[in-house]
C-alpha cells in the first residue's frame, strides 16, 4: 500500500513551524523517536504543542548526564559527546529500539524515524559560541532501508535560550523536509532555513545517504550550501564525502592552493609539491601535522556569466579527489578572508601558494574599498598571524622574462607595503621549478580538450589524463 508523504493541496502554502509539526502529527504513518542530548532539547516541544502528538512521538528523551548517555549509547573513549559518531550511535540505537518494540504485523504501514541532536550552546563567558550535530534516520516506505541526513551547525546567537529556539525550528524543518521534500534535495536544503537565517544558525556540513538519496552527490550538496549563503566554506575529502572543516583544520599547519583546476595541470602539482617542501622545512613541521587544502571559490567555478556548471564542477572535483586531495569551496574572493577563516581553527603556521598574477592582485588597493581601513585593515588580518606566501614564478608572454619577487611590479600605491613584506621574508620565491612548465596554460588545455585536439596529455599528471579520457570530461557531450 503506498504511503502518502508527498505534497497535497491542503498544506502546499502552509509553512509555519506549528503547521509543519501538525502535518507530521496528522500523518498516521510517520512515527518515531526524539533523542536530544546536551543543550538541544527544543525540537520535540514543537510536536507536543501541536495537536495529536501521540500520532508521531513514540518516545522522547534527553540523556543529559554523560554517564547515563554512555550507558545507553555506549562509552565515548575520547569523552567527546558533540560529535558525528555520537549522533550516528544515537540514531542507530533508537531506530533499532523502535523496530524491536513496534510490531510490523500490527503497524504494516508505519514509516519509522529517529531524530537526534547533540549540541553545546554558548557558554556563560561567551568564549565558545556553540555548535552541534543534527540528524534524522528515516524511511520513506515501510520496511525500507533507512535514509540519513546528517549535518553540523554553528550557532551564532548570543544567548543560549535563543540558540535553543533556533535549534528547535531547524529540527522541525529537518523532519518535515525529510518526509515532504526528500525527492528534491536542493529544495530540501532551502527549507531547512524556513523561519531562520544563517546569521542565527549556520550549516557547514551535510551528508545524505540511503536508498532515497542513492543518486545524490554530496559534493553538490556542499556546493549548494555555499551558493545559498548558508555557510562561507565547505570541505570534502578524497572519498567525496563532506567533512567538517573544524575536524580537518583543528590545530593543524595549513598550506592552501587556490585555483580553477580546470583541469589540474603539472604546474598545479609542482606548485603544491615545491611549496609544501619549503613550508615543512622552513617551519620544521611534520607532514602529519600539516593539512594541504586545494581551494576553489565560487568565482573560480563560474565558467561563463553567473551560472555554475555542475557537471564541470564535478569533473574538477573528481580529478582532485583522484589525486588524494582535500578540497574547499568558499565564497572568499580576498585572501585575507581565507586566513581569517583558517584562524578560527588553528594558531599554527599558514602558507598561501600562488602565482605572480594573484600576488599582484593582492597588492592592488582597489580590492579593499569595502573596508573602512582599506588595504591596511586587510593586511592586518592577512599578515598578523604566522602567514607566509610562496610565490611560483611566471613567464612574461611577450618578453619571455621569468617574473618573481625580484622583478615583478605591483601597484605604485602599495609598493612600500610589498617591499616591507618581501624584505621580512613573508613573501618567498619558489626557485626549484622547471622553466618549460611555465608555458602550461590550463585555459588553453581546456580549449584543446573541448575541441578534441591532441597534445595536451603530457601537460597533466598521468592520473588526470587517464581520468579525463575515461570519463570524457570537459567535452561538448
Amino acid at each position: 500500500m503506498p504511503i502518502n508523504v508527498q505534497g497535497d493541496k491542503e498544506f502546499n502554502n502552509v509553512t509555519s513551524i506549528q503547521n509543519k509539526a501538525l502535518r507530521i502529527n496528522l500523518n498516521e504513518n510517520i512515527y518515531g523517536t526524539f533523542a536530544e542530548i546536551g543543550a538541544g532539547q527544543e525540537t520535540v516541544r514543537n510536536f507536543f504543542r501541536a495537536p495529536n502528538p501521540t500520532g508521531t512521538i513514540a518516545k522522547t528523551m534527553s540523556a543529559y548526564d554523560k554517564d547515563f548517555s554512555d550507558a545507553i549509547y555506549g562509552a565515548e573513549p575520547a569523552k567527546r559527546y558533540v560529535t558525528e559518531p555520537r549522533l550516528k550511535a544515537m540514531m542507530a540505537y533508537e531506530t533499532g529500539l523502535i523496530e524491536k518494540r513496534i510490531s510490523r504485523l500490527k503497524h504494516p504501514n508505519k514509516l519509522f524515524f529517529s531524530f537526534a541532536n547533540t549540541v553545546a550552546t554558548i557558554d556563560w563567558a561567551k568564549k565558545y559560541k556553540g555548535h552541534g550535530w543534527i540528524g534524522i534516520r528515516f524511511q520513506t516506505a515501510p520496511k525500507e532501508e533507512y535514509n540519513e541526513i546528517i549535518m553540523h551547525v554553528q550557532l551564532h546567537e548570543n544567548k543560549a535560550a535563543q540558540q535553543q529556539i533556533s535549534l528547535g525550528i531547524m529540527g522541525v524543518n529537518l523532519i518535515y523536509a525529510a518526509y515532504y521534500h526528500h525527492d528534491d534535495p536542493k529544495t530540501l536544503l532551502k527549507h531547512l532555513y524556513d523561519h531562520l537565517s544563517p546569521d542565527k544558525i549556520e550549516i557547514d556540513t551535510i551528508n545524505f545517504t540511503g536508498p532515497t538519496f542513492k543518486d545524490v552527490d554530496n559534493r553538490l550538496m556542499s556546493l549548494q550550501l555555499v551558493r545559498n549563503g548558508m555557510t562561507d566554506a565547505v570541505m570534502f575529502a578524497p572519498s567525496g564525502n563532506n567533512v567538517l572543516p573544524a575536524n580537518v583544520l583543528y590545530k593543524k599547519n595549513i598550506l592552501t592552493l587556490r585555483g580553477s583546476f580546470r583541469p589540474v595541470t603539472n604546474v598545479n602539482i609542482s606548485m603544491y609539491e615545491k611549496s609544501l617542501q619549503m613550508f615543512m622545512k622552513e617551519h620544521e613541521v611534520e607532514r602529519a601535522a600539516t593539512e594541504v587544502i586545494f581551494e576553489m571559490t565560487l568565482f573560480n567555478l563560474k565558467a561563463e556569466g553567473d551560472e555554475i556548471d555542475e557537471k564541470d564542477f564535478l569533473n574538477r572535483a573528481d580529478l582532485l579527489c583522484a589525486l588524494g586531495h582535500t578540497v574547499m569551496i568558499s565564497n572568499f574572493q580576498q585572501y585575507y578572508k581565507v586566513v581569517d577563516y583558517f584562524a578560527q581553527f588553528t594558531s599554527e603556521q599558514i602558507g598561501l601558494t600562488m602565482g605572480v598574477t594573484t600576488l599582484i592582485d593582492i597588492f592592488d588597493d582597489k580590492y579593499y574599498k569595502e573596508l573602512s581601513g582599506g588595504i591596511l585593515e586587510a593586511f592586518g588580518i592577512l599578515f598578523a598571524r604566522n602567514v607566509n606566501i610562496y610565490l611560483y614564478p611566471a613567464k612574461d608572454e611577450e618578453t619571455g622574462e621569468i617574473l618573481s619577487t625580484k622583478n615583478l611590479r605591483v601597484n605604485n600605491n602599495t609598493r612600500g607595503l610589498y617591499n616591507f613584506f618581501k624584505q621580512n621574508d613573508r613573501i618567498i620565491d619558489i626557485t626549484d621549478f622547471e622553466e618549460q612548465s611555465l608555458d602550461i596554460n590550463s585555459r588553453k588545455i581546456h580549449e584543446m580538450i573541448l575541441e578534441g585536439k591532441s597534445g595536451w596529455e603530457e601537460m597533466l599528471p598521468e592520473t588526470v589524463t587517464k581520468l579525463i579520457k575515461e570519463k570524457q570530461m570537459f567535452t561538448k557531450k
